[in-house]
């Protein structure tokens, strides 16, 4: 068994002997102009005397010695029974503003950002997460696979089949960071390739339309209504990037000739369809929808993540790719990062293959839709001029308002009142998105009674 010498918390010293002022000296000027210079920050705990003295290799009365006129300069505090601490001090430099939230918090948070991050399953994750690590070889806690684990992989193509009609096969999957990530990676492969044009639906979601654009692609605009992507005159590109079981931001479902006219675009096109299917899984007044891949998996990129079914923060997300272009973008996504965390794949794994994601869906369907089915009736009492849309399946319902509203002005306005919504401020009527997954039953009511307030001031 390997031995260790145990010498308490690290502490970055070093003292030269050779010349220059005394030991204690030396370390008293360290410790003061790593306080001043911000690399100890306020309220760290310092070593013990004992334990830096020795681990320097001095005697313990240098450290002791150091502290205390420390403590009397008002860089470190001293408490009996307690490790000293770094006190607060004002910065030798300004202190550089920290980066604001992206999403800040809200009193009645409307936003169809996530999943319910309060019904995040932690003791079945946790019970997966043991069970996956109990289980993994030595070889798993290397650096893997760029594609992602095998195993993800495996459980994914299972649980994409049965559950969302995807033709999937382990090596054609690759597991990103999210489907940000993903596209990102698309459209770097895209205009590597040699294409300069992707379709979007219009309005669409405008992170992923920069995205496109940072790449150097032109995203070109298709208008949507209430069956989906137009697509009666569909130009030529190399892609379409769309969300047809439930359109991001209307909610309106792809309806089947224009899924057929889509695949028959891509195919004499010789294009992709990008498939962002965000929260597929949730549906409510309909019947199931499989994925479009289903029908075309030789042209489509099926895109999924957890953020909508479990919570952004464990940052997973997957492509099912057809033909060569797999293998490019695992190249890729190594090259970006070096992939995903193992162990968290690994666990996600495990959590699928043990029927514990579909358990959840199944709990979550039910809070979900009863949230929903309150969000409607306070819509309908509060704003009974809105038109309230794409609400059989999804995370949020879209509401339309009178035409000539701000609803810049209107996001602004609820935001002072305490309710978080997401605007579209470019579709072709004002547009709000409402979710419901992060907001209690009990504050639906009182949410839209002050949605309703902004609107009117």
């Amino acid at each position: 068994m390997d031995r260790v010498d145990h010498f308490g918390r690290d502490l970055y010293v070093v003292l030269d002997r050779a010349k220059g002022p005394s030991l204690r000296v030396q370390l008293e000027e360290q410790l003061r102009d790593g306080v001043r210079a911000g690399r100890l920050h306020a309220g760290t705990a310092l070593p013990s005397t004992r334990a830096l003295a020795s681990e320097l290799g001095v005697a313990r009365g240098v450290v002791v010695a150091a502290y205390s006129q420390l403590v009397a300069e008002g860089f470190l505090v001293a408490r009996r029974g307690a490790a000293t601490r770094v006190a607060r001090v004002a910065p030798a430099e300004p202190v550089v503003s920290a980066p604001t939230a992206r999403m800040p918090p809200a009193r009645f948070d409307f936003r169809a950002e996530a999943a319910d991050r309060s019904a995040f399953p932690r003791r079945a994750w946790m019970a997966a997460a043991r069970r996956a690590m109990a289980g993994a070889r030595d070889s798993d806690l290397g650096y893997g696979t760029w594609a992602g684990a095998p195993a993800l992989r495996s459980a994914l193509a299972s649980y994409l089949g049965r559950a969302r009609g995807v033709v999937a096969e382990p090596d054609r999957i690759v597991v990103t960071a999210g489907i940000t990530q993903a596209i990102a990676l698309l459209a770097a492969a895209l205009h590597r390739r040699g294409a300069r044009r992707v379709l979007v639906e219009e309005p669409g979601f405008a992170q992923h339309r920069t995205i496109l654009e940072r790449a150097g692609l032109e995203a070109v605009p298709i208008d949507v209504d209430d069956g989906g992507l137009r697509t009666d005159a569909l130009p030529a590109a190399a892609a379409a990037l769309v969300t047809p079981a439930h359109q991001m931001p209307t909610g309106a479902v792809l309806r089947p000739e224009r899924r057929s006219a889509l695949l028959d675009w891509a195919a004499a096109n010789e294009a992709l369809v990008l498939e962002d299917d965000y929260d597929g899984e949730y549906r409510y007044d309909r019947e199931p929808l499989g994925a479009l891949q289903g029908l075309g998996a030789g042209r489509v990129v099926y895109l999924g993540s957890t953020s909508k079914t479990l919570a952004p923060a464990l940052r997973l997300g997957w492509m099912v790719v057809p033909g060569d272009l797999a293998g490019e973008l695992a190249d890729d996504r190594g090259w970006a990062d070096g992939g995903s965390p193992m162990l968290d794949q690994l666990t996600l794994a495990t959590f699928i293959e043990r029927g514990e994601l579909d358990r959840h869906l199944r709990r979550m369907r039910l809070r979900y839709r009863r949230r929903r089915d309150a969000l409607i009736v306070a819509l309908s009492r509060y704003l009974p001029e809105a038109e309230i849309g794409g609400a059989a399946a999804g995370l949020h319902v879209a509401v339309w308002l009178a035409p000539g509203t701000d609803v810049n002005a209107i996001a602004a306005r609820a935001a002072k009142r305490g309710v978080g919504v997401l605007k579209v401020p470019h579709a072709d009527r004002p547009l709000l998105l409402v979710g419901y997954a992060n907001i209690a039953d009990a504050a639906i009511e009182p949410g839209v009674r002050e949605l309703a307030a902004a609107v009117r001031d």
